[in-house]
Formats: structure tokens, sequence, C-alpha cells
């Protein structure tokens, strides 16, 4: 037991020891020691271990901060260069500006010059026609042809005389001849174009003008080349032509004639303005001898501005832009109202609208042909209702060309369109206003028509036996409804005794105008 006792004592001190310092240390001091050592260097090697994951994490930022450092450096170089090459271009651009701007001015500096060499080579060649001019008057006084012309007058004198006696070889010859000095004067050309219609066909003639026109400067080759072509082309040309050389007089006589009345048979209302307009502006160069400069033979000359006054004084007013419009005609019933147009020219169709928007409604045709066009009728009506109220009617058609005219916008007020119609009607048949003994109801006087359009009547007033117009006929209000209804409980006649044989009456309007005095004799 004692034994046993001091085994355990043993093993209990064994145990305390191990768990501070092993078995190994408890015997051997410097190994304890030693192994205390172990440990510290632990600990600091484990704290180097810290120390180096801070520095490397350090590292890394300072790694990522250089990046972002170059990254923006890179871009503020990038910037730097743009800017560089900016400031390039702008110098670069700068001179281009400075270079330009010398050089417009020099261009202006040298248009300036080629107008005044213009204005002067005008004037010159104003002056040669004036001399071309002369001299072919002087030779047409004398007759017979040139035997060895050189002149272009002398040319153009004897493509004249060679054409008027039937020479028409040698008058071609003639014109061809003088269209080679590139005289730009309208007339020789103009009646070289008819010689070689005649001769060769419009064809022919577009040949030979379009060789020369190609050859020449002269503006009067290539307008009269215009002339050769058909209809809507030669038109467009002739409309080009103007556009590029609008104060080419001749050119203005000549779009004239594409909307006259031989040329086009039937003219209508904007073919007849048109031709006004042109010739309007070919006359106007007549002042200071503006349209001598285009003519040789100045007989031409006075032959279109013959013709254009005489077409000018046909033609009328046909310029002022208050004449020649639509106009309507009400007519109201007991149903609605009925629109009659009055169109100031032959129209093809026709078509209405009410307000300032929406479609047009066509009104038909009649069951008969127009004489003018040969096709159906445009009829001219169209209905409303009676619940119309005051506004704007639109009118437009379509001429005999097809050609949409308008719209025109006419303003419709239904009062005051019964009250004209009505005093229109009073006013033309005036004759019936009074019936003594009408249908044998002798000693009676009826006043039924007035009574049927009283809607335009403000007062009536009447005498017996002579024009005192001392009394008064009273009529009912207008019923704008039913205007011409006659109502139930009135009476539309008075008696008057046999001696009365004469009645006297005036009507006062709702416009108040009167009108004159009507007298009615007693049979």
């Amino acid at each position: 037991t004692s034994a046993a006792a001091v085994a355990g004592g043993v093993y209990g001190l064994q145990q305390q020891t191990n768990a501070q310092h092993g078995v190994i240390a408890s015997l051997v001091p410097a190994i304890a020691g030693l192994q205390q050592s172990m440990g510290i260097v632990t600990e600091k090697v484990a704290k180097i271990e810290q120390t180096v994951t801070q520095t490397q994490k350090t590292v890394e930022a300072v790694k990522q901060s250089t990046d972002t450092v170059a990254k923006k450096t890179d871009e503020i170089a990038s910037v730097q260069q743009q800017q560089t090459e900016r400031t390039a271009e702008v110098q670069k651009t700068t001179d281009e500006v400075k270079k330009e701007t010398e050089t417009l001015v020099a261009g202006q500096a040298q248009q300036q010059a080629q107008t005044e060499k213009l204005q002067a080579t005008t004037v010159q060649i104003a002056a040669s026609i004036d001399i071309i001019a002369k001299g072919f008057a002087a030779l047409a006084a004398q007759g017979g042809a040139i035997a060895e012309p050189k002149r272009p007058d002398e040319f153009y004198h004897n493509a004249r005389v060679y054409e008027l006696s039937g020479d028409m070889l040698n008058a071609r010859r003639s014109y061809l001849a003088f269209a080679g000095f590139d005289v730009d004067a309208i007339d020789p050309y103009t009646r070289f174009a008819t010689l070689l219609r005649v001769q060769d066909g419009k064809a022919g003639a577009r040949e030979v003008f379009g060789a020369l026109a190609d050859k020449g400067k002269a503006l009067s080759i290539k307008l009269v080349h215009i002339q050769q072509f058909d209809d809507a082309q030669r038109l467009d040309k002739l409309n080009a032509f103007i556009s590029a050389n609008p104060d080419f007089a001749p050119a203005y006589f000549l779009l004239a004639q594409e909307f006259s009345e031989d040329r086009l048979g039937a003219q209508t209302l904007a073919d007849k303005r048109n031709e006004a307009k042109a010739l309007t502006k070919f006359t106007s160069y007549e002042k200071d001898g503006g349209l001598l400069k285009y003519f040789v033979d100045q007989t031409q000359l006075a032959d279109w501005l013959d013709r254009s006054r005489s077409r000018l004084a046909a033609l009328g007013d046909v310029l002022d832009p208050a004449r020649f419009v639509p106009s309507l005609t009400p007519m109201r019933s007991n149903q609605g109202w009925s629109m009659t147009t009055s169109l100031p020219e032959p129209a093809t169709a026709i078509s209405w609208r009410m307000g300032d928007s929406g479609p047009f409604t066509d009104t038909g045709f009649l069951a008969m042909n127009d004489q003018t066009t040969g096709k159906p009728m445009a009829n001219p009506s169209f209905e409303m209702p009676d619940s119309t109220v005051a506004g704007i009617i639109a009118i437009k058609y379509l001429d005999i060309r097809g050609r949409e005219t308008g719209p025109f916008d006419i303003r419709f007020d239904p009062e005051t369109a019964l009250q004209q119609g009505n005093k229109q009607i009073l006013d033309q048949f005036w004759t019936s206003w009074i019936a003594f003994d009408a249908s044998g109801n002798h000693g009676l006087v009826y006043f039924t028509q007035m009574l049927s359009y009283r809607c335009a009547i403000k007062q009536v007033h009447y005498s017996l036996n002579g024009a005192a117009l001392d009394k008064e006929i009273k009529m009912p209000p207008c019923d704008k409804k039913d205007p011409y209804a006659i109502p139930y409980d009135y009476q539309p006649y008075f008696k008057v005794a046999d001696s009365v044989k004469s009645m006297s009456v005036q009507v006062t309007y709702t416009d108040d105008t009167k009108s004159p005095v009507r007298e009615y004799k007693r049979q």
C-alpha cells in the first residue's frame, strides 16, 4: 500500500512537469532553454511574414497607383497630341481661307473687268447691228441682189431678194452666210427658220439650227433653234432660256405666241393671262429704243409691236386680279338652298367645299355636251340644306386644258342671300305685285306675290287713285325656315270700292333701298 502511494505521487509530479516543459525538458535543462528560444523565433517569423504580406500589399497599391499615373500621363499626352494636331488643322484652314480670300478678291476684280468688257462689247454689238440695219435698209431701197456680197447686211439683203423671187437655194445659201457672222439679231433667223420648215420640215430646221447654235454664240440663233421643237418641249426650253437670259426681249414675244389664240385655237383664261404678261414684258423694252438692237429689218420689229399692241387691246383687263372670278347665285326654296356658279370661262369640272378645309365635292355633269369642249357639260349647280349657316364656300374648276383654277373663296350669308334673292325677284316681276279683281273676285286687291317674297321687304306703302302713299300694308314676319309660305291666318288681299281706278305702291327693302313708285290701273 505504501509502495502504491509513492508510485502515485511520482506519476502526478511527472504529469505536471510534462505539461510545462515536456519530459525531455524536465530531464535536460539546456533543451528547455532551446525550446523556449525556438518559440520566440517562431513568433518573430510570424511577425516577419505579416510584415512581408503588408509590404506586398503596399507594393501592389503603389504599383496600381503607378499604373494609374502612367495611364493619366498617356491620356494627357494624347490630348496634347490632339491639340497639337487641331492647332495644325486650324492653321491649315486659316491659310486656306486666306488663300481663298485672295483668290476671291482676284476673281471679283477679274469679274469686274469682264463685266466692263461685256458692257463695252454689248455697246459695240448694238452699234454693229445698227450699222448692219442701216446698210440693210439702204440696200432694200436700192433693190436687186448684190453680185459679190461681203458684209452681213449684204447677205441678208440677198437672202430676202432670192426668197421673194422664189430662188430658195440661193436664199438658203445667203442665210447661212449671214449666220456665219454670228450677228445677234432675231429677224434674219426667224425668216431663215420659216424657209427651212417649208423646205425640210420642222425636223430639218431643227437640225440646221442645232448645228448653228453649237458653233455660234448669238442668243438669237439659240432662241430660234428652240422654236423648232414641238409643243410642250418647246415651251419648257423657252422658259429655261428666259430664266437664263431674263433681259433678252424677243424671247417674251415668242413666249406670248405659245399662249396665243392662233397657236392654241381656243384660249383659257390662264392662256390669255400668260399671253398678256409676256406681251406686256416685251413692249416694256420699247422705251428708249431698247428693241432696236435685236432687229436688222426694222419693219419686222414694227410688225411685232403692232401685233403686240393689238393683242393687248383685245385681251383688255385680263390681268386685273379682281376680274374674272367665279360668283355664286343662291336660290332659296322650301327644301333648302340651290347654289348656281357662274364661271369666267368654260369648265370641264366644278367642285365646291363649305369652309376652309376638308375635301371638295364635284357637282357632276348635265345630260348634254358643252359645245365649246365637246365633252359633257359640268353641272353649274349644287344643293345645300336650309340649316346651312354663314361661312365661306370655296369653288374651283378645271379649264378646257384640264388645269385646275382656284379655289376661290366666296362669302355666303343665308339671311342676306334670302333677302337679295327675294329683292331680285320683286324687282324683276314688279308687274305682279298687285292684282285687281283677280279670278273674278270683284272688289278685292291681291298682293300675294309681295307676300310670298316678304323676306326682302321692310315696308309697303300705297295709295288709291293717286301717289300720296299714305297707307301701309302690314306684312307678317319672315319665316326663315319656310320663307315662301303664307301664314294660314293672314289675309293676302283687301277690299276696295268701285270708285278706285288705280293704286300706287312703293316698297322699302330690308337694305333700306326703295323701289320706284309703281302704278297699277284697274281694268
